[in-house]
């Protein structure tokens, strides 16, 4: 079947557009010249700990909610519905977590890079084997991330995947190397209102169409909604269990030991002020996440009887928000525009925040050590941030490769959580491990690290592997000459089935994308501690005295008070 038309964008959309993307850049060149200069790392890499509170908690909810989120997120709860929102329970859970256990420590220890705290816990060797794997991590999420606008532009102005990802990878790259921290979380403050802006069009333009209580009950019809589903069959794509155990292992890796997200609270003056700006975070966090998620509920309002996926119209449901833009907003001059402004400034700040991080871990992590370990003496600030520059900017350069190669893979959501999940779940056990166990040694945390990776590796790469169900989805309510083509026709049938995929398929191969997280996590802990303390018995090694400050501070406490009891017997 032909696509259906589209009516482009107009004059007054690219020049949203355009004032947007130079906003943006502009941003970047006045930190260049302004301030401090990025004459020192400490200015480049946290803005000499001179940041404002809530600018620093705009942008960790920007820099963690992408255009894969806007996209993915609406995509999710329109094709499998709306369980998928008590992920949110599992920001709430995780927020006190970071607060309290996580984030004090890396604050006591003043590192640019997080991977410094497992050198000085277990050695070198887990320092590099975590950064490495993190490093790649963020490479290829990244490029998922760059990937995602150019879905946007290709539906609303037929602009080429190429060009989309070439102009914004370019803009992305030149203002985050140039102004350094400040550059990015100040953009993240003005691109927060364009995504905010883009999100509530949707939402306003549906309840002004069929109003807030028709696309609720349409949603009821169409098998929708759902917020109490207690499975236990961990193949059940979303549960309670998946989306509250799994989103919070994958929250506290993405948001606790991040080398991103940590990077934007050393910004701040003080511990005390960095945990407000976690805590200011959530509320706005939920409320962006919540409306995205009720926007796939007003998309399907509209596409409930006449799916564009199914009618050819799109090639992916990661196309629908972009296209129900264009379908009910393209008479209205500038609108469409600011949607797609949005969808690029949630990108822009993802990216600008993961080039940044990428220059301090490369720096940090590889690049000082074997110029200590050849040279003898440090770096010095005049080498440290011109190299820090040319390293953001050549990492925008391979971000822009590896979008092109992110077409290849599945669904925008699905892909970055298995991504996150496969890698952050272990990373986030062996940093928990560090801080929240005595006993763990070195060769526990990356023999426990590195079966886990292997275990979800092969449950992630194994073949052959089913297809997820979906929800029921129609064209019965199309064109009368396209419904005849195809009338009745399904996606998946006409009822929901729970398990993913047919039992016929291995069973790990069916296990749910939100579990890999958990999956790395417990792995990871449970056999590096098992091994650490095997090895102590074996080998009759004792505790080495650790600094106190290494320890998730109620471990610390405890470790204080035990040692105070021993003393005085």
């Amino acid at each position: 079947m032909k696509m259906t038309q589209i009516n482009p964008l107009g004059w007054i959309d690219y020049l949203v557009i355009a004032v947007m993307l130079c906003i943006s850049a502009g941003i970047g060149i006045y930190y260049r010249f302004s301030g401090g200069r990025q004459k020192t790392m400490e200015e480049y890499f946290i803005a000499s700990r001179s940041m404002s509170t809530v600018p620093v908690a705009i942008a960790l909810v920007v820099s963690f909610l992408s255009g894969i989120t806007m996209l993915g997120s609406s995509a999710e709860i329109y094709t499998y519905g709306t369980q998928y929102v008590m992920m949110n329970i599992a920001y709430i859970l995780s927020t006190p977590i970071i607060c309290y256990g996580f984030l004090p420590v890396f604050y006591k220890l003043q590192a640019t890079s997080v991977y410094e705290y497992l050198e000085k816990r277990f050695g070198i060797r887990a320092r590099m084997m975590a950064s490495f794997l993190f490093w790649i991590r963020l490479l290829l999420l990244s490029g998922i991330v760059l990937y995602a606008p150019s879905l946007a532009l290709e539906v609303t102005t037929r602009m080429s995947k190429t060009a989309s990802i070439i102009i914004i990878g370019l803009v992305c790259a030149f203002y985050s190397s140039l102004g350094g921290i400040k550059a990015v979380v100040i953009t993240d403050v003005f691109q927060s209102l364009l995504m905010f802006a883009a999100v509530f069009l949707i939402i306003g333009v549906a309840a002004s169409d069929v109003g807030l209580e028709q696309i609720w009950e349409i949603a009821r019809q169409g098998q929708r909604l759902e917020f109490d589903n207690i499975d236990l069959d961990p193949t059940v794509r979303n549960t309670w269990w998946t989306t509250v155990l799994g989103g919070l292992c994958i929250d506290l890796s993405l948001q606790g030991v991040n080398q991103v997200q940590i990077q934007r609270m050393l910004t701040l003056k003080n511990l005390q002020a960095s945990q407000r700006a976690v805590w200011l975070a959530l509320p706005i966090r939920l409320l962006l996440s919540i409306a995205i998620c009720f926007s796939g509920l007003a998309m399907y309002s509209r596409y409930y009887n006449c799916d564009p996926l199914l009618q050819k119209r799109i090639s992916s449901l990661d196309m629908l928000m972009p296209l129900y833009v264009m379908d009910t907003m393209s008479n209205i001059p500038g609108l469409p525009g600011l949607f797609v402004a949005g969808i690029l400034s949630a990108t822009l700040s993802t990216i600008s925040a993961t080039l940044n991080s990428l220059a301090a871990i490369t720096l940090e992590d590889y690049i000082k050590p074997v110029y200590r370990k050849c040279i003898g003496h440090e770096f010095s600030p005049k080498i440290s941030v011109p190299i820090a520059k040319v390293l953001a900017f050549m990492f925008g350069i391979i971000l822009i490769a590896l979008a092109f190669l992110m077409q290849f893979l599945g669904a925008l959501q699905t892909t970055a959580y298995t991504i996150s999940g496969v890698i952050n779940g272990p990373i986030l056990g062996i940093f928990t491990l560090g801080m929240g166990t005595e006993s763990a040694t070195e060769s526990g945390a990356i023999i426990g690290t590195l079966t886990a990776y292997s275990f979800l590796f092969w449950i992630v790469f194994g073949q052959p592997r089913p297809i997820p169900p979906k929800l029921p989805t129609t064209i019965e309510g199309c064109d009368n000459s396209i419904a005849n083509m195809t009338m009745s026709v399904l996606q998946n049938g006409t009822s929901f089935s729970k398990s993913t995929g047919d039992s016929s398929y291995f069973y790990l191969y069916r296990i749910s994308y939100l579990w890999y997280s958990f999956l790395g996590f417990i792995i990871t802990f449970l056999l590096g501690l098992l091994i650490s303390n095997l090895s102590r018995l074996l080998l009759k090694n004792q505790s080495n005295e650790l600094d106190p400050n290494l320890f998730f501070p109620v471990v610390a406490r405890i470790r204080s008070r035990y040692k105070d009891v021993k003393n005085d017997k």
